[in-house]
């Protein structure tokens, strides 16, 4: 059987990861975390002071960097783990102080440009299944299964906020649905590669799905896509 692409995008907090990975495990293919990656420049900025005193990014310092910066994912204990310049940042990169500043490094068009020529390498063989923000439309435009996810601001503040609470991580539910807020409207209004779904993107809203749900709705898709 043939191996696909699948592209899975959407909003911030909607489960896309959660859902990707546990179809990559059912169906033997690799998982590719682009948040992560994207995360991990905005962490590398904020250890190096590459953020001014009123958010905007040292651009020219940022890009110089980016050039000698290695992000990679591996599996550790059976899950997609985040490396950057070697060191394992899982972790680092998913606190807030990153969260508030990601949007913003994401929407850099160099940035983007590096990123998206490295997952594009990842991808091109098949059998991948990558999440973000444009993955449908810009990274693998011609995937075999593109799903778009979201879900109401307030259950995906929720659900980061019961996620940051079981990793013994400060959580306050306001500040978090601030944040899930204005990145929705950061990542939908950007210049380059905005959020948005795909004209032949399949919409899932899952709100009110259980995850088991959701991965039975995921594995219907893909045995369609797979026909």
């Amino acid at each position: 059987m043939k191996k696909i692409t699948i592209a899975i995008d959407g909003h911030s907090s909607c489960g896309k990861s959660t859902m990707a990975k546990a179809l990559a495990r059912k169906v033997g293919y690799v998982y590719v975390d682009t948040g992560a990656m994207y995360r991990s420049v905005t962490l590398y900025a904020l250890r190096h002071d590459l953020f001014r005193e009123d958010g905007s990014i040292k651009t020219e310092e940022l890009e110089t960097a980016l050039k000698d910066m290695v992000i990679e994912q591996k599996l550790v204990d059976g899950k997609t783990t985040t490396f950057l310049n070697g060191e394992n940042v899982e972790r680092d990169i998913r606190t807030l102080e990153v969260s508030n500043h990601v949007s913003p490094v994401a929407a850099l068009p160099f940035v983007r440009t590096a990123l998206v020529a490295q997952q594009q390498r990842m991808g091109e063989n098949g059998g991948i299944v990558m999440d973000g923000r444009d993955i449908g439309t810009v990274v693998f435009p011609h995937a075999e299964l593109k799903i778009f996810v979201t879900a109401s601001a307030e259950v995906r503040a929720q659900r980061r906020y019961d996620e940051l609470k079981e990793k013994g991580m400060p959580a306050d539910y306001e500040d978090i649905l601030k944040n899930v807020q204005e990145r929705d409207y950061i990542d939908s209004h950007r210049e380059v590669s905005p959020l948005r779904q795909a004209d032949d993107a399949l919409l899932l809203d899952n709100s009110h799905m259980t995850i088991p749900e959701q991965d039975e709705w995921l594995m219907q898709r893909f045995e369609e896509a797979t026909k």
